[in-house]
């Protein structure tokens, strides 16, 4: 059975008698509207962390370790909850989740603009994932059931738009509120913003609907799947800094390993599954998961250490980062809206595979990248990886959620987002162990071509936590010329693990390019519901 005659839900299964027309409120397109801005306030906050890392790390004495832990325990929260708040979106409904998601999202977000430390700092950022995590499912799960299959192509194109837009915005308002205010004020930014997000809510958004409110809450697959994915997570966060083969790390794998195998066999189990595994019998569902981690792992494991690479070998301010990647943020905004349209007449497969050697040639393109790399070559880079990016987003995130059935929209909404944050921070822990691992080994190289003594196996270790954020150690006393020699050196080890790092992000959006061939073709239709 192709996807073409496949049957798929409409948006009136599972979700009670169909809501009265000819009110705002009632319209799928205000649902849209109402979720906008809280929709790119998440995605805001991605893009304007990135751009405040270097001053975050200037501020709070942080360590590379430290910075991607703020990243990572944003991720950390966000991926632990994820498939337990898609849950309960759809048992509770998903506006009443929504709107907790986004009081919760700046509530916390001022709690980290105020923070005293890193630890502080790190805690709330947990926090503020798992409020992230309420939102984020929910409002794909409000567009899941409110419009029906044949027009979700457009939906999702103009939902990728928001967040292109936001993040193509995030790092200009980002490098102009650093510059201008100090890093804190990257967060308080969520507070206007948040407001305006929940004003639409209450005003837009219709009436609370559970889209299956029979469904029980499945305590032990929660607690199965919650443990195997902070173990998981917690392990790719030490590995770059423990080492793969510290105990630390391999317990946690294994705990990763044994959770998620029990997660598993325990789902078989209970009549109403936490996840129901028959949704990835589908090879749309099951391919278009595998995709977005891999999309993600190399977007994100990348995109961590293109900001030092900006800032710390090309020397340009915060703000003039965000205009540099502008263009590959705005094409985003720009083409996801066309891309959905694509979607919605030849479905997800061309679109995608067409998007992923976009990407990939953009990724290529930047692992070439030198430390004087003029604006023209990087522009290119950014427009190939923005307009492939767009067209990944929208075809993996229609294959997902577009296959699933309307009571599952929470569920699956949640296994997108959760593909994309576990893809995420397997890259920044894959590609910034190799970013170590290079510098370490290139270093003491680089110091000998330059006429320097070579730095000693203690000193490596010091040295490559500020030479992978594109910085140098300088000797105390050092001359004019000492110091540019070994900031010199230090610029070149950090270009060997930037282009190894970004080679193997091209190689995997190009193998990922070839697994969506095995998507299925054709376009989703309005046809009788499945039920699993």
């Amino acid at each position: 059975m192709t996807a073409a005659t496949e049957p798929v839900t409409t948006g009136a299964e599972g979700a009670g008698p169909p809501a009265p027309r000819g009110r705002l409120r009632e319209s799928p397109w205000a649902t849209l509207v109402a979720i906008a801005f809280g929709v790119m306030m998440v995605a805001l906050d991605g893009t304007i962390v990135a751009v405040a890392n270097p001053a975050i790390g200037a501020s709070l004495g942080a360590s590379l370790a430290e910075l991607q832990w703020v990243t990572h325990g944003y991720l950390l929260g966000l991926a632990v909850f994820l498939i337990t708040a898609g849950k309960i979106g759809d048992r509770f409904g998903h506006r009443n989740t929504y709107l907790v998601g986004v009081v919760g999202f700046v509530l916390s977000s001022v709690a980290i603009a105020l923070s005293a430390g890193v630890a502080m700092l790190i805690a709330f950022r947990v926090l503020q994932g798992v409020f992230g995590a309420l939102l984020l499912p929910s409002a794909m799960g409000l567009l899941r059931s409110g419009f029906p299959p044949s027009k979700l192509g457009r939906a999702f194109g103009v939902f990728g738009s928001l967040i292109g837009a936001a993040t193509a915005g995030g790092p200009i308002l980002g490098g102009i509120l650093v510059d201008a205010f100090g890093w804190e004020a990257v967060f308080y930014i969520n507070v206007p913003v948040g407001a305006a997000a929940l004003a639409l809510g209450l005003w837009l958004l219709a009436a609370n609907r559970a889209t299956d409110p029979g469904s029980r809450m499945d305590v032990p697959g929660i607690v199965l799947i919650s443990v195997a994915i902070f173990a998981l997570v917690w392990a790719l966060v030490e590995a770059p800094a423990a080492g793969w083969g510290h105990p630390v790390t391999l317990a946690s794998l294994a705990a990763a390993v044994l959770f998620g195998g029990a997660f598993l066999l325990w789902e078989r189990r209970p009549e109403q599954p936490l996840l129901p595994l028959a949704l990835f019998a589908n090879p749309s569902v099951s391919i278009g998961t595998l995709l977005t981690v891999a999309m993600a792992l190399s977007l994100m494991g990348s995109l961590f250490f293109i900001t030092f690479y900006l800032q710390g070998i090309q020397g340009m301010s915060p703000a003039r980062t965000g205009l540099q990647l502008i263009s590959m943020t705005a094409l985003m905004a720009v083409t996801s809206p066309i891309a959905g349209r694509v979607l919605d007449r030849v479905g997800a497969r061309p679109p995608t595979t067409v998007g992923l050697l976009l990407a990939s040639a953009g990724m290529f393109m930047l692992s070439r990248l030198e430390t004087d790399t003029g604006v023209v070559f990087m522009s290119a880079a950014f427009v190939l990886l923005g307009t492939g990016l767009s067209l990944i987003m929208t075809g993996a995130t229609a294959a997902i959620i577009g296959n699933a059935p309307v009571r599952l929209a929470g569920v699956a909404s949640a296994v997108q987002q959760a593909a994309m944050q576990l893809g995420g921070s397997l890259g920044t822990a894959v590609l910034g162990a190799v970013m170590s691992a290079t510098i370490v080994s290139t270093l003491p190289g680089h110091f000998a071509g330059a006429g320097l003594a070579e730095p000693s196996a203690d000193d490596l270790v010091d040295m490559q936590s500020v030479v992978a954020q594109g910085g140098a150690v300088l000797p105390e006393g050092a001359s004019p010329e000492v110091a540019a020699a070994v900031t010199q050196a230090s610029n070149l080890a950090f270009m060997d693990g930037l282009h190894l790092a970004f080679t193997i992000a091209a190689a995997v959006m190009l193998a990922a390019a070839a697994l969506s061939l095995l998507m299925r073709s054709g376009r989703m239709t309005d046809g009788p519901a499945v039920h699993i």
